[in-house]
């Protein structure tokens, strides 16, 4: 498929695979690769652009663990206290472990669907790009993807070591349960 600027240049989109550099043109035709130092640069644009999502990502699931322990945190000191209110007036035997049900409030919600939609949007930009069928840059993504996960996705965990659960990881880690927003 041929596209004409206003200065009559001609730049063209494939959809089949190709290797073009010059004369290219991505995702709207506003860009318009004149030159080879602006097909670098969109090569290089993609890469950082793969790495803002994973960091995107790697928010969103820092801001779950924050909110989470946040309740966690509060959850246990209501819990200790009753256990102490109900343990000096009392000759009952203290209450087990309980099982308590957290639900994120309206702005930590907001503030959830925020993250996943900037995600969710960079995914779906970054699939469009890569339907150019350029190799040059899917192999941006490619590597941009590499250096994303290691840069932002650093993966640490707690491990238990000894007892009933010996070396069960913790559920904390959980770096690859999605490929990318849309099929995850």
């Amino acid at each position: 498929m041929d596209m004409s600027s206003s200065s009559n240049s001609t730049y063209s989109q494939s959809m089949t695979w190709n290797w073009n550099t010059v004369g290219t043109c991505f995702l709207a035709e506003s860009w318009q690769v004149e030159s080879e130092g602006a097909f670098a640069a969109s090569c290089i644009g993609v890469f950082f652009l793969v790495i803002y999502l994973e960091l995107v990502r790697r928010l969103g699931k820092e801001y779950d663990t924050f909110i989470l322990r946040q309740f966690r945190q509060h959850a246990t000191a209501q819990f200790r206290a009753s256990k102490e209110d109900s343990s000096c007036c009392s000759d009952a035997p203290a209450p087990g472990p309980q099982v308590v049900t957290f639900r994120a409030t309206p702005l930590q919600q907001l503030i959830r669907s925020v993250v996943h939609a900037a995600s969710f949007g960079v995914a779906y930009i970054l699939m469009l790009i890569a339907m150019s069928f350029n190799g040059y840059i899917i192999i941006s993504i490619i590597i941009g993807a590499g250096f994303g996960k290691f840069l932002c996705d650093w993966m640490i965990a707690k491990v238990v070591v000894g007892g009933e659960n010996e070396a069960q990881p913790d559920k904390g880690a959980e770096g690859l349960e999605e490929a990318s927003v849309c099929c995850g």
